[in-house]
């Protein structure tokens, strides 16, 4: 646990010593420094308007690393001049929780507030989160937790309820380019040096951090303390310089240009056309240009739904895996998980049939929005629906013998309609007779 002194408007560190990592010492000391969130800060927003009518409640951040949650958290202690302590899920115990919670409630009888911060608080155990429980609910303190995990999964439901839910968005390129362009004139930063650096790097920073405002700092310190030094002193960070601290060839890759969208275009229909070893090129090509590997990850997902479905149900699964293997592992470890899960699409049987089936329900739903639902399919919890002979008709399909109940289920004018077409691909040529069977079972017309 670290406590700062009262009213701490250094956040207990020596930000004007060039020793601190250049990080800390930018680290937004005011709302007005702070960067992002417009959502919840920006002129008439709730948090801000809780800020500016010191009602601060119980909260939890949540959001990806390097948004700002620490450093928020700091500014409302700072603004609302309240003590502020941080809690560390590693090395605070039960009893320490409980002795700093007795003297935060000694304390608020002499109007001393005390907030307590506790990072990655999905972190803490039970016991930890309920230890906090008694205090906040008498608001002896305003706890404020910070998770880069679903809340609704790691934290207390009974903690949960008494705290609101903040979620803070990663920085756009926008906001990180403007950071980092402040960085080279503020004397916090690199104001007192004489620093030569294209914008157009600034923005390779900003994209390459992929929102996180500390790993664009970092790799800004790295850049520049890496410059070249003219005789005169002044710093020349170069393409190549930059090129050289990153690691990785990032400089003709934006992930919001068109390189990008051409990337994972290539890798889609590589996949598609059976060829792993081109998919695994592209493949190649976004990670180690920095692309972000969850994001390649969400398109191996929906690649195995548009384009294998049910010809082979292992390929959702082994997607989602993969998913999962980058959320825990991240780069460089999880790029073998991706290599297997882009190998396995790409030898797996193809049928888009799930696709058009979407596609073509879809078609009729948004033209067709008022055809009303078979009385025999709908729901009556109440008399007057049974009077009005909903549910009328209706057969328990697991009553019957073979479980498939001769009905109905699509609107009147639809009920010819066809949109699975199952293909004769892998596991779907096993589908494809059920379905034949499930459609002769309800005296429908085969139109497969």
């Amino acid at each position: 646990m670290e406590q700062l002194s009262l009213f701490d408007t250094n956040t207990g560190h020596s930000l004007s010593s060039a020793a601190a990592p250049l990080a800390d010492r930018m680290r937004p000391q005011t709302l007005e420094d702070y960067i992002g969130q417009e959502h919840l800060l920006g002129e008439g927003k709730l948090l801000r308007r809780m800020l500016e009518q010191d009602q601060i409640p119980s909260m939890i951040f949540w959001g990806p690393p390097g948004v700002g949650k620490t450093t928020l958290a700091r500014i409302i202690a700072n603004r609302t001049r309240s003590r502020f302590l941080t809690f560390s899920a590693v090395t605070s115990g039960i009893k320490d929780i409980k002795d700093i919670m007795k003297q935060a409630k000694e304390d608020q009888a002499y109007g001393i507030r005390t907030l307590c911060f506790v990072d990655e608080i999905h972190r803490f155990n039970k016991a930890q989160q309920d230890a906090f429980l008694p205090y906040v609910e008498k608001g002896s303190i305003t706890l404020i937790g910070a998770t880069t995990e679903n809340p609704s999964f790691e934290i207390n439901a009974a903690l949960l309820s008494r705290c609101k839910v903040f979620v803070l968005k990663e920085l756009t390129q926008k906001d990180l380019t403007a950071m980092l362009s402040r960085t080279l004139t503020d004397k916090r930063g690199f104001g007192s040096m004489e620093i030569h650096m294209d914008r157009e790097l600034l923005s390779v920073i900003a994209s390459f951090a992929n929102g996180d405002a500390r790993t664009a700092l970092n790799t800004l310190e790295m850049a520049v303390l890496n410059g070249e030094i003219s005789s005169e002193g002044a710093v020349t960070v170069t393409k190549d310089t930059l090129e050289q601290c990153l690691g990785k060839k990032t400089l003709l890759y934006d992930k919001k240009g068109e390189e990008h969208y051409n990337l994972i275009s290539a890798l889609h229909k590589s996949m598609r056309n059976s060829d792993p070893d081109a998919a695994v090129y592209w493949l190649a090509r976004m990670l180690e240009a920095g692309e972000d590997p969850l994001f390649i990850a969400r398109r191996l997902i929906r690649f195995a739904s548009e384009d294998i479905g049910l010809a082979d149900n292992q390929a959702l699964q082994i997607a989602v895996a993969a998913y999962q293997a980058c959320h825990f592992n991240g780069m460089p470890e999880c790029n073998l998980n991706l290599t297997q899960a882009v190998i396995y699409l790409s030898l797996a049987p193809r049928s888009n049939s799930v696709y058009r089936a979407y596609e073509t329900a879809k078609a009729d739903a948004l033209t067709q929005l008022s055809e009303p639902v078979p009385f025999v399919i709908r729901n009556a919890p109440t008399r007057l629906m049974s009077d009005l002979e909903y549910g009328k008709g209706y057969i328990y399909a697991h009553d019957t013998e073979e479980k498939i109940a001769d009905m109905v289920c699509l609107p009147e004018n639809l009920k010819n309609r066809r949109y699975y077409l199952p293909t004769q691909e892998g596991e779907e040529k096993s589908l494809s007779e059920k379905l034949k069977r499930s459609r002769a079972l309800r005296h429908l017309t085969d139109h497969s």
